[in-house]
């Protein structure tokens, strides 16, 4: 059940670590997605496409891991087998 619990969480980290450095609260010189949409929100009148892809890894990257999590606990519980 810790490796379900961890691949859930890891979802929310990324989502914490994006948001954050989108703000700001990071080093300015670090590749992070977060880092990426922010730059890119100054640019969107002139390049929309920009903001896409960061945005898209990003929930792209969370999705897989929240369907990571999900898929173990279907395959490890075994409270669900019995269903």
């Amino acid at each position: 059940m810790l490796i379900i619990a961890l691949t859930f969480s890891i979802g929310g980290v990324i989502l914490s670590l994006a948001g954050l450095s989108f703000l700001g609260f990071s080093d300015p010189r670090m590749v992070e997605w977060g880092n990426d949409l922010n730059h890119a929100r100054l640019h969107l009148q002139t390049a929309p496409w920009a903001s896409i892809w960061p945005g898209f890894m990003i929930l792209l990257t969370v999705l897989g891991f929240m369907l990571l999590g999900d898929g173990l606990r279907d395959a490890l519980d075994p409270k669900l087998k019995n269903l």
